[in-house]
Formats: structure tokens, sequence, C-alpha cells
């Protein structure tokens, strides 16, 4: 296989997760009398640009398809960093009712609709036809195709180039990432800003959150690849941010060259950390496997001696992260009897891989389980808060990464 980015050949592995399908492939009744497709989850480095990235195996067509079931507005915490988000970019480039906002992989309208109610011009690209519908219900302008060159070059004949482009959680979830970043510089106004947020793979290694890795993330960032990728496309990064989401985020700032903003001295500053860290030599890359399987480990331990024990284990959050968790493990209903979750596009389906059943979160205060396994450990405290009920049975939480906790 051949680096996304630079076309180098790959040949130094980060991760191996075995196989597994589509983290966010939720299952049917009606499909789980057929067989489920896996692919291998392997994750490579490339010696060149340092963009690590998956394995080729499936399009993004049938990832991402039309009942795609990831809505981010069934997150308060991610609402509050949107909303924060749209008041602090209004703020830094004067965004009023003559400007226009884009979003790209505008999900449900999480984001759009704090534009909308600032009365700032605002449209999302969206192709997954189940959140894009979510957001047309929001009264938010949708197209419905994934981006790119293409797109990007129909839009801007259209008048439509944009002053803002919120790109959040999504430059790690695109197979073509030259092509993706390209359509930016045709999209955005001469002076126009693009901003993308990334789980920043510094974070990923240094707290063993290897459950992030699946067929969606196609590809695992840091500044120093991004600012690569970025300026091949013809866009200039001048400023970035660290974030507390997903585990440890980046947002870069980026403009076409030669635009109005001056380079700050963060991103040299995050260079710098990022070099000396070694994330552009070989062995910054070696133990990962191992401390991934010490988390598997730890876990299959866990749930065996509830198990023996007699203690019922539920699960909260059917997010891909906790799938890939499962998989990787090899859990299955008899050591996790159920996954609770406030998504009705996945109450009443089944985990993938798994087969756990996803139910409402009701059924934890009718079953009331001796353990609550929290699968999005990067939401732990505002799920600690919204199930402190569970405390009135005596129930106890646990994460397993970045290792294993209860408490």
């Amino acid at each position: 296989m051949k680096c996304r980015h630079c076309r180098a050949e790959l040949v130094t592995t980060f991760l191996d997760l075995g196989s597994a399908p589509p983290s966010n492939a939720y299952l049917s009744t009606a499909q789980l009398r057929a067989p489920e497709v896996c692919y291998p989850l392997r994750l490579l480095v490339c010696e060149s640009c340092w963009l690590v990235q998956t394995e080729d195996h499936a399009g993004r067509e049938a990832l991402f398809a039309d009942d795609y079931a990831y809505f981010s507005s069934f997150s308060t915490s991610w609402l509050d960093h949107s909303r924060r988000y749209v008041d602090a970019m209004r703020r830094r480039f004067a965004l009023d009712r003559g400007s226009l906002v884009v979003e790209v992989a505008a999900n449900d309208g999480y984001l759009l609709q704090y534009v909308q109610q600032a009365g700032i011009p605002c449209y999302g690209i969206e192709p997954t036809a189940s959140t894009a519908a979510a957001a047309r219900a929001k009264g938010i302008e949708i197209v419905g195709r994934f981006f790119g060159v293409d797109l990007a070059t129909e839009l801007a004949a259209q008048g439509r180039q944009a002053d803002l482009i919120a790109a959040n959680n999504v430059l790690a979830h695109v197979p073509d990432i030259n092509d993706f970043a390209a359509g930016f510089a045709r999209l955005l106004k001469a002076q126009g800003v693009a901003t993308f947020e990334f789980p920043h793979l510094m974070c990923m290694a240094a707290l063993n959150q290897f459950d992030t890795a699946y067929h969606e993330h196609y590809s695992y960032l840091s500044l120093g690849t991004v600012r690569r990728v970025l300026e091949a496309a013809g866009l200039q990064v001048f400023d970035v941010e660290e974030l507390t989401t997903h585990g440890g985020s980046l947002r870069v700032f980026a403009q076409r060259h030669g635009g109005v903003h001056p380079v700050a001295p963060a991103v040299a500053a995050l260079l710098a950390r990022e070099g000396a860290a070694g994330l552009e030599r070989p062995a910054y890359y070696r133990g990962f496997q191992a401390r991934a399987e010490r988390v598997k480990d730890d876990l299959l331990r866990y749930l065996l001696d509830a198990k023996a024990a007699g203690r019922r284990v539920a699960a909260y959050g059917a997010a891909a992260k906790g799938n890939t968790l499962l998989n990787f493990a090899g859990v299955r209903p008899d050591l996790v009897a159920f996954v609770a979750d406030r998504n009705p596009a996945k109450q009443g389906r089944y985990m993938p891989g798994s087969r756990i059943p996803i139910v409402g979160e009701q059924r934890l205060r009718e079953e009331r389980p001796q353990d609550i396994l929290l699968l999005p450990w990067n939401l732990r405290a505002e799920l600690l808060a919204q199930l402190s009920y569970a405390r009135e049975w005596g129930a106890r939480f646990v994460t397993a990464v970045p290792a294993l906790e209860v408490s």
C-alpha cells in the first residue's frame, strides 16, 4: 500500500487490531441471522510524510451509508463545545449577516444551529441521509454530497464561497485527503478562513487511546503532517489551539497562501513539541501494540472476574470507540448484557461484531446492573453526572482506556 498523501510505500505498522466490522455498522434484528462483513483493522505509518493511516479495505460509501447512526447532538458537552466555537469565531473574524459560514460534515446541524441563531447565513455539506434529514428539520440548508474539489468548484461557481469553513472531526474520516483539502482552497473566499478539528496523534499515543482506531478513521494526525497536507493543497496554517475534546484534539486555522493573518507563535511551538516527542522518528511508533493488548487483557480479566462473582455488567454509550474495544477484546453478551444509549437511531439495534443489544437508558434503572462500563471514556465526567442515580443501588462505573479504572 502507498501513502494516501505522498504515495510513498508503507512498511511500518503502528497498530494491528485484527479484523472487525465497520464501527458504525449497527445491526438490525434481521441482520443477526446473516454474516457480517469484517475488514482488517491495521494502522501504518508513512516514514516520508509521517501520516498514520488505515489499510485500504472499504470505500467511504460503505462506511458512511444513508442510515449512518452517529448523531452529534446527543452529547451535551459537544453541543456546548460547538456553541463556544461559534461565539469565538464570530468575534475573532467579525462574522455578521453579510458573511457566509459553511460546515463540511454538518451531521445533524449540531453546530450550524448556533450560526443560524446568530443571524449569520450558512449551509452545510453532509453526505449521510439520516443526519442530513435531522439538520434540515432544524431549518438548515444541506448539500447532500461528499466534499472534494469537484463539489467545491461547483459551489464556488455558484457564488457560494465562504468566509469561514468549519471542518470538525472530518479530516480524519476522508480516504482522499489531498482532494478533500484542495476543496477548501477553492471554496474559501480570498480572505476566508478554514478551521479543522481532529484528535491529536500525540495524545492518542501518549494516553493509549487505541480504541479511536476504526475503519472510518482513515488518518491519525499530527500538526506537522496536517500542515504538509494543507500546504500541498494551497493553504497556509496560521494558528493552532489544543483542545480537550475526544481525549485531546487540535483546532488548526488555515487560509489561502498570501492571506491576511500572520502566523501565530503557537504553530512553531507545537511543531517543536511534536519534534521533541519524536513523532517523525520510527521509534515513536513502537510499543503501542503492547499497550493496547494490556488494556484488552485487563478488561477481559475484569469481566471474567465479574461474571464469576455474579456481578451483572452493562455498558453505556454505543460509541464507535466502544465497538473497537469490544471487538478487539472479543467481548460478547455473556460478559456485557446490554449497552444503553440515548440515541433512538441506535436503540433496538445491536453492536457490530459483539452483537450486544442496544437499549434506552431506562433499562439501567429497570435492571440495576452492579457495574456500568462507560465506553465513550472521553465523556466520563459528563456520563458520571448523567448516570449518578445508579449510585443509589451501589453501581460501580468502569472505564478501560487508558487503563482499567473502577470507581
